[in-house]
């Protein structure tokens, strides 16, 4: 691999701010244990920030955005890989602090990979992803807190984006009723293809959050989005619920009261992708390729962009227009 590749880079200098796809060789990588020819990444809100100049994503330049990618084993110094193994990789520094996926080759630490499950290709598990990653662990940790399909619905926020997608398709494939909240009223015909049960607009979702509480409604939330809504849906979780809260698209704050939590028991779970636990990572890598695997997203829900396209796939996550998931192709 010590050809020229293409990668798609941000500089901020003297210059200002500018982004675009390059052409590198291998000494723009940094030294890690296993060298990857990349096929697909995919494109994410924390991508989206990255892209531009007040994210506050980037802390170095130039760099590679790009905070997961799938592709094939091209060398090796971590005996666990071999040239020709298919791996991806989610969360860590990629993309973030250490070079990411948005580039035909990427050197990574072999601690960082997961061996692509037999029932995934490299594409649908980028069309997964890190969101979809979010929304299984999401899932996960309301199961291990004792949601059932039989104590009510579950309502997932930002159900158009990739988290919510997901959560959306996994959730119905293990019999939930789900309630999918969006500002895209043209999307609920996509999202009951997802397997929404219901779908409603965040004003009807919060409805009757006035006061301390309000009457309860969901039986548990998955939460991308933060903010207001994540404060004003507290009052309405059903006793012992719990609520997955995953992103910050809504806002960074939450103004909210203890009373949700010492008067009905919910639960407000942080779930966090990026520094999850191995064994619980491969778990949940391999259960997507199976049981859970999100078919009717991976079905309908994906649109593919070359490298070139890039900035239009981050524009458009950046202004909330994104449906299902994005993927970039590196093939």
């Amino acid at each position: 691999m010590d050809q020229p590749f293409r990668a798609f880079r941000v500089h901020q200098d003297e210059s200002g701010f500018r982004s675009g796809v390059e052409q590198l060789d291998i000494t723009a990588l940094p030294d890690a244990d296993v060298t990857i020819k990349v096929h697909y990444s995919s494109v994410n809100y924390k991508d989206g920030l990255a892209s531009i100049p007040e994210g506050k994503i980037v802390k170095t330049y130039p760099f590679i955005p790009g905070i997961d990618l799938a592709g094939e084993v091209t060398a090796s110094r971590d005996a666990r890989f071999q040239p020709g193994d298919q791996v991806l990789c989610t969360g860590y520094g990629l993309g973030v602090t250490h070079e990411g996926g948005f580039a035909e080759v990427a050197r990574v630490p072999g601690d960082w990979l997961v061996a692509l499950p037999e029932g995934l290709t490299p594409r649908e598990a980028m069309a997964i992803g890190t969101a979809g990653f979010t929304a299984a662990l999401s899932v996960r940790r309301l199961l291990d807190n004792g949601l059932t399909p039989g104590q009510g619905p579950v309502l997932v926020l930002g159900a158009t984006g990739g988290v919510g997608s997901m959560a959306v398709a996994i959730l119905s494939r293990l019999g939930f009723a789900v309630t999918a909240v969006t500002g895209k009223p043209e999307a609920r015909e996509k999202l009951e293809a997802f397997g929404a049960a219901e779908v409603l607009s965040r004003e009807e979702a919060a409805s009757g959050a006035k006061g301390v509480l309000g009457k309860e409604r969901w039986a548990a939330i998955v939460d991308p989005v933060g903010g207001v809504m994540t404060a004003d849906l507290l009052k309405s979780v059903r006793y012992g619920g719990s609520v997955a809260l995953s992103g910050l698209t809504g806002g960074g704050g939450i103004e909210t009261s203890v009373y949700p939590f010492i008067l009905r028991g919910v639960n407000l779970l942080g779930i966090d992708s990026v520094l999850c636990p191995e064994p619980l990572r491969h778990q949940l890598w391999q259960i997507l390729s199976d049981e859970w695997k999100p078919e009717k997203v991976l079905t309908a829900g994906i649109t593919e962009y070359s490298l070139e396209q890039l900035p239009e796939a981050l524009n458009t996550v950046l202004a909330g227009k994104a449906v299902g998931r994005q993927v970039i192709s590196l093939n």
